[in-house]
């Protein structure tokens, strides 16, 4: 189990940092082309089409692969002393899993498409672009109940089972209460559920690495 805990408390700050490269991305070196036609703002895209791909593929796929160990490291932990609780959050982790993996092929997919539609129907591939963005953003780019269930879940049986720390519990409350609260679109929301599950993570990471070493 020991082996399992460490390679969970890796996988939990991995996540921490893709959550805080995907921020620095898009805060300090993505500027889309502001009040650009469609035309212009498909050239954009078709530059930096390389970049974009390869962030979507960091941020949504690669997150979800090593999440999927996540939710297998916490569930061992958990399953005896929570086993009910473990099992939920185990079931809603890994439908999370599919949930990212999915949303970061179907943006780079829908990217592709649109792209090459651009070059005969710039109005056209902008409806297909926004319907993609709409898909992403509805299955975990924007709307993270079902990450928020998981974390929130995990909580609960963490305090049931004393086997996490009950502060990092206290604040896993916090941080799966905002994610099921982004089922409201509100941008605010999902910017602090990003930020507080960077805290939520990294402190993860840090107390599985410690109990393994027991």
């Amino acid at each position: 189990m020991s082996n399992l805990q460490k390679t969970g408390g890796v996988a939990a700050l991995f996540e921490a940092v893709i959550y805080v490269s995907a921020f620095v991305f898009f805060g300090a070196f993505w500027s889309s082309p502001g009040g650009a036609d469609a035309a212009q703002q498909f050239a954009f895209l078709a530059e930096n089409k390389t970049v974009l791909s390869i962030v979507n593929l960091v941020m949504y796929v690669l997150f979800g692969i090593v999440l999927a160990v996540l939710v297998l490291a916490l569930h061992e932990r958990l399953k005896k002393g929570a086993p009910t609780l473990s099992s939920l959050a185990a079931v809603f982790g890994v439908v999370w899993v599919g949930l990212v993996i999915a949303s970061g092929m179907i943006a780079n997919i829908g990217l592709a498409a649109a792209i090459d539609l651009a070059t005969t129907e710039p109005q056209q591939a902008m409806i297909m672009w926004r319907t993609v963005y709409t898909v992403v953003e509805g299955m975990g780019g924007g709307n993270e109940v079902v990450g928020g269930l998981w974390v929130l879940l995990i909580s609960i049986a963490a305090l049931q089972s004393q086997t996490l720390p009950k502060a990092f519990n206290v604040v896993g409350l916090f941080v799966g209460s905002v994610g099921v609260l982004t089922v409201y679109p509100a941008d605010v929301l999902t910017e602090i559920f990003g930020v507080s599950q960077i805290v939520w993570f990294a402190w993860l990471g840090v107390t599985l690495l410690k109990s393994s070493e027991i």
